[in-house]
C-alpha cells in the first residue's frame, strides 16, 4: 500500500478524508469480519513485540527493554483476549419481554493522541479497541517516539488488510507537532488523548467529543495490618517496572507510625535507597525544577537518576526513596514522577495516613488511582475509611499499582486498559477503565410495552345481612385478637348502632375500647389524637366503623400508630405512578390488623387503598393513595344502613355512581375492574332511588345499594379515577359541598369533556393507545339498555337516564342551584381549576385537562345546562 505522508494541515485534512472513507465501508462489516481483522492486528503486533520494544528504547531513551516487552504483549494479548467474544456489530442486547434491545453503530474517525511513556503498547491498544468497533484511527504521537508509533501502526495495518480491512483505516500523523495534533483531535469524531494535565485540557477543548486522560499521582497508604513483605515487594515490583513509567505506579507511600520502621527496613533490604535529608534534598531540587517535573528523569533508571542529581547510590538501586513531610507542591517528592522516586511518609495513625494520602492525590492525580496494603478482615473498617475518603477512579488493596490499575492482572474483573479515566476529578469524561464501549455509539431500541397491572383488595370481604358475627369470630377462632380499638362518630355510638359490634366483643371476650369523636372531613390533628390514645391502649385490631370519615381516620390513625415516625406529608405527595412514587409507604399489619365496617353505602373506604385526610390550619385536603392501607377484613352488613338519611342515601350513591363510571373509563382501566365497574352502575340505576324514596321499608335496594359501593371501591381501587373527583375534592373543600353532592354536580360535564375524541391533550399511559372515553360510555349505555345507534346518541341517553336519576334524588342541577354566590365562585375560580389540575385523580383522567378547560368546566357547572 503506498500513502502520502501526513505532514501539514492540507495533508492531514486529505488522510482523514481517507480515512472517513475507509471507515464508511468498515461500518458495514460484520461482526465475523470485525473480529478476523481484530485477532490478525492484534497477533501482529505481538509477533512484534520485542522489535518494538527495541525501537521505543532507542528512540525515547527511556524505560527497560524487558518490561517495554511485557507491556506489548499485555496490549495485544489482553486486549483481545477481553474482547474477543464482545459483540460490537448490530444487536449486542435484546429483552424480548420487556421490548428492549441495545443496537450499536461505531463513532467514527478517532483522533488517538499517544505518550511518549508507553508508545508501543498506549498505540497497539488504541487500534485494537478501534478496529474492534469498526472505527477509523488516526494516530497523534509525541514527537520523541513518532518512528516507533508509525513502524507500530504499519504493523497492524497491514495485517488488518491482509484479513480483509480497508486501505487507510489506520493514518497517522508522521510529522507530529502542536498544529498538526490540534487541528486532528478538532476534525475527527472522538478524541482518544493519554498524556498529561495540558493534553487533556486541549483534547477536551477541542470541540470534538473527547475521553482525555491524564496524569496520575497514585498514594500508597500502609495500615498496620499489612503484610510487610507483600507490602515492599508488590511496591518494588510496580516501581521499577518499566522504571515507574506507568501511570497508575506509586509516587507516595504514607505508613502508619508502628510499622514505619519496618517497612523501612524491608525497603532496605528489598534493594531500595534510603536518601538521607541532604540527598533527598538534592534529588528533590533536580526531580522538579520550576515547579514542573524534570523531564530528564522521566523512564530513568534510580542510579542515573541519583547521578544527575549529584549522588552517589549503588549500580543496583531499584528505587531512590525520600523522607518526606510536607504533601503540598512546595515538596517535590509530592509530585508524580513517572520514574522509579518515591515519598515515603510517617503518619501518626492511620486517620492522619489516610489525610495525608488525600492531600497528595489532590495536589496532582485527582481521579486516577489509590492504594492500600492491609488485612481485609482485621482493617475492615479502615479499609471502608479510605474507600469513602479516597477521590480516586481505581482503589486497588493489596495490589501493585501499576499493573493493579492497568487491569485483568491482580484482579480479572478489572478490565484490561492503558487508557485510564480519572472521571470529573481528573477533568475527564469517564472514570474507569478505557474499553470497547467508549468507543461506541448506543441505540437503544425500546417497543411500546404495557405496564404490569395489579387487582388487590382486602383479603377477607364478608357481605349479606347479618354477616358481622361470623366476620367477627374470626377474632377469636382464626387470628386471634385480645385487644380491639374501635374508631367511630358520636351519632354512630349513641344511636347504638354500634352495639351489635360491641356486644359481639364482649360475648367473645375481647378487650375493646372506642374513639367517637371522628367529624366530617377528619383532620390531621384529630388522627394523630387517635393514634395517640392507640399508641396508649396498644390494639392487636382496629375496628373502623361508620362511613368514610371514621373509616378514613381509623386508616391514617393505624399508620400513625405503626410508624409514628412516618412524615405525612411526604406520603401525601402525589404521584405519577403509585409503584415509582418518591415516598414509599411502610408496612403495616406489625402491630394491629384492620377491620372496616361500613355503615353507608358510598365511599368504598372499606375495600379501597385511599383515605381523604384534611389539614385543619389550611384546610387542604390531602387524598392518601397507597396498598398498605388497604383494610385486611371488609364487613359490608347492610343491617348497618337500614336508616341513612334521605340526603346521605343519595349523595353517597351519588358518590357509588361515579367511582363506577371514572373507573370505566380512566386510563388504568382494566378487564378485572371494568366488570365490577358495569355491575355498580347497574345496581345505582337500579336501587338508588328506591333506597332514598323508602329506606328501611326496602331492604333489599338497601343491600345492593352496599354491595354497590364495595363493588365500585374494588373497581376505583385498582382501576382509579379522573376528573370529576379532581373538581369534586375543591368545590367540596372550598364552598363546603358533600362530597356525593360534589361528584354529582360535576359528572356531566367530566363526561362531556372526555367523549371528544380529539383531545388536546390525552392521557400518556401505556395501556391507553387512543381516545376511547366515548365508546366506553357508549357500553355503559349499551349494558343498562339505554339505547340509541351511534355512540354520540348511546352516551347522551346516558346522561338523560342520569339526570333523571339526580332529579329522583333530589341533587341540584348546578353549582350556584347548591346555594354558592356567583361572586364568592368567580373569586375563587382560578384557584380551584389550578388545585383541581394538580388532584391525584386528575393523572388517570382519559382525557388530560388544561388548567383553563378545567376553568371552563366549572364555569358551565356552576350556572349548569339547559
Amino acid at each position: 500500500m503506498t500513502r502520502n505522508q501526513i505532514n501539514s494541515v492540507e495533508t492531514l485534512r486529505k488522510g482523514l478524508e481517507r480515512t472517513k472513507k475507509a471507515q464508511k465501508a468498515y461500518s458495514t462489516f460484520t461482526q465475523e469480519q470485525v473480529d478476523k481483522i481484530f485477532k490478525s492486528a492484534a497477533l501482529a503486533a505481538n509477533h512484534a513485540r520485542i522489535p518494538l520494544a527495541k525501537l521505543s528504547i532507542s528512540e525515547t531513551q527511556r524505560g527497560i527493554l524487558e518490561d517495554k516487552v511485557i507491556k506489548n504483549h499485555y496490549a495485544a494479548e489482553y486486549t483481545y483476549n477481553a474482547y474477543k467474544d464482545t459483540k460490537t456489530v448490530g444487536v449486542i442486547e435484546e429483552d424480548k419481554a420487556m421490548g428492549v434491545k441495545k443496537i450499536v453503530e461505531p463513532i467514527g474517525v478517532i483522533a488517538a493522541v499517544t505518550p511518549v511513556t508507553n508508545p508501543t503498547s498506549t498505540t497497539i491498544f488504541k487500534i485494537l479497541l478501534a478496529l474492534k468497533t469498526r472505527n477509523g484511527i488516526v494516530l497523534a504521537s509525541h514527537p520523541s517516539a513518532k518512528g516507533v508509533v508509525i513502524e507500530t501502526a504499519k504493523i497492524m495495518l497491514d495485517a488488518a488488510i491482509k484479513a480483509g480491512a480497508p486501505e487507510n483505516i489506520i493514518e497517522w500523523i508522521d510529522e507530529p507537532t502542536l498544529e498538526l495534533t490540534t487541528t486532528v483531535m478538532a476534525e475527527s469524531d472522538l478524541v482518544l488523548a493519554t498524556g498529561g494535565p495540558g493534553m487533556v485540557r486541549a483534547a477536551h477543548s477541542s470541540g470534538t467529543p473527547a475521553i482525555g486522560v491524564g496524569s496520575g499521582n497514585t498514594p500508597v497508604v500502609v495500615d498496620s495490618t499489612a503484610d510487610i513483605k507483600m507490602t515492599v515487594s508488590s511496591i518494588l515490583v510496580s516501581k521499577t517496572f518499566d522504571n515507574g513509567m506507568i501511570c497508575a505506579s506509586e509516587q507516595a507511600v504514607v505508613v502508619a507510625e508502628d510499622i514505619y520502621d519496618d517497612i523501612k527496613k524491608e525497603f532496605e533490604y528489598r534493594g531500595a535507597f534510603i536518601l538521607n535529608k541532604e540527598e533527598t534534598k538534592k534529588v528533590g531540587d533536580f526531580i522538579v525544577q520550576n515547579g514542573r517535573l524534570n523531564a530528564a528523569i522521566v523512564g530513568q533508571s534510580a542510579f542515573k537518576i541519583a547521578e544527575m542529581a549529584g549522588i552517589k547510590v549503588p549500580e543496583e538501586t531499584k528505587v531512590l526513596i525520600g523522607e518526606v513531610e510536607k504533601t503540598d507542591t512546595s515538596e517535590s517528592f509530592s509530585y508524580e514522577k513517572l520514574s522509579p522516586v518515591l515519598a515515603l511518609y510517617k503518619a501518626k495513625n492511620f486517620d492522619d495516613a489516610l489525610q495525608k494520602a488525600y492531600e497528595l492525590i489532590h495536589n496532582n492525580g485527582l481521579g486516577h488511582t489509590a492504594a492500600i496494603y492491609i488485612d481485609t478482615i482485621k482493617g475492615a473498617e479502615n479499609l471502608k475509611k479510605f474507600e469513602n475518603k479516597m477521590p480516586a477512579s481505581r482503589l486497588l488493596v493489596n495490589s501493585p499499582a501499576a499493573h493493579g490499575g492497568i487491569g485483568d492482572l491482580y484482579n480479572f474483573a478489572l478490565k484490561p486498559s492503558l487508557t485510564l479515566g480519572c472521571g470529573s476529578w481528573g477533568r475527564n469524561s469517564v472514570s474507569e477503565n478505557v474499553g470497547v464501549k467508549h468507543l461506541l455509539n448506543t441505540k437503544t431500541v425500546a417497543e411500546r410495552r404495557e405496564n404490569m397491572l395489579w387487582f388487590r383488595v382486602p383479603s377477607k370481604i364478608y357481605f349479606k345481612r347479618g354477616c358481622t358475627n361470623a366476620a367477627l369470630d374470626e377474632l377469636r377462632n382464626v387470628i386471634p385478637k385480645k385487644r380491639v380499638f374501635i374508631v367511630t362518630d358520636n351519632y354512630l355510638l349513641s344511636s347504638g348502632s354500634l352495639a351489635p359490634v360491641t356486644d359481639k366483643l364482649n360475648s367473645i371476650d375481647i378487650t375493646y375500647t372506642v374513639f367517637s369523636g371522628v367529624k366530617p372531613d377528619p383532620t390531621l390533628d384529630s388522627v394523630r389524637e387517635i393514634a395517640a390514645q392507640m399508641e396508649e391502649f396498644k390494639p392487636d385490631c382496629i375496628i373502623a366503623f361508620g362511613g368514610g370519615s371514621p373509616i378514613d381516620a381509623a386508616k391514617i390513625a393505624w399508620l400513625l400508630y405503626e410508624h409514628p415516625d412516618c412524615d405525612f406529608f411526604d406520603l401525601a405527595m402525589r404521584f405519577m405512578d403509585i409503584r415509582k412514587r418518591v415516598e414509599t409507604f411502610p408496612a403495616l399489619g406489625e402491630k394491629a390488623y384492620f377491620v372496616a365496617i361500613p355503615t353507608t353505602a358510598g365511599t368504598g373506604a372499606e375495600v379501597t387503598p385511599f383515605a381523604v385526610i384534611t389539614d385543619g390550619q389550611t384546610g387542604v385536603k390531602y387524598p392518601i393513595a397507597d396498598y398498605q392501607i388497604t383494610p385486611h377484613m371488609a364487613i359490608i352488613d347492610a343491617n348497618f344502613m337500614d336508616h341513612m338519611p334521605k340526603g346521605l342515601t343519595a349523595a353517597t350513591g351519588i358518590d357509588v355512581m361515579t367511582h363506577a363510571v371514572e373507573s370505566y373509563v380512566s386510563t388504568v382501566a382494566n378487564n378485572y375492574t371494568q366488570s365490577l365497574s358495569l355491575q355498580a352502575v347497574k345496581l345505582v340505576f337500579q336501587n338508588l332511588e328506591r333506597a332514598y324514596k323508602n329506606g328501611a321499608n326496602d331492604p333489599q335496594a338497601r343491600e345492593n345499594m352496599a354491595d354497590a359501593s364495595a363493588i365500585a371501591g374494588m373497581a376505583f381501587g385498582n382501576g382509579f379515577l379522573g376528573i370529576c373527583h379532581s373538581t369534586a375534592h375543591k368545590i367540596g373543600a372550598t364552598f363546603n359541598i358533600p362530597h356525593g353532592v360534589a361528584n354529582g354536580l360535576m359528572l356531566e360535564e367530566a363526561i362531556r369533556f372526555n367523549m371528544t375524541e380529539r383531545p388536546v391533550k390525552m392521557s400518556a399511559f401505556p395501556q391507553y393507545t387512543h381516545p376511547t372515553a366515548k365508546e366506553r360510555y357508549a357500553e355503559i349505555a349499551d349494558f343498562m339498555g339505554f339505547g340509541g345507534k351511534t355512540a354520540d346518541e348511546k352516551v347522551e341517553n346516558f346522561i338523560k337516564e342520569w339526570r333523571k336519576l339526580k332529579k329522583a334524588i333530589e341533587i341540584p342541577d348546578s353549582i350556584k342551584d347548591f346555594g354558592v354566590s356567583e361572586a364568592d365562585f368567580m373569586a375563587k375560580l382560578d384557584y380551584i381549576a389550578e388545585n383541581a389540575f394538580d388532584d391525584q385523580c386528575t393523572s388517570a383522567n382519559p382525557r388530560y385537562p388544561l388548567i383553563k378547560e378545567l376553568r371552563e368546566i366549572y364555569l358551565t357547572a356552576y350556572y349548569g345546562r339547559k
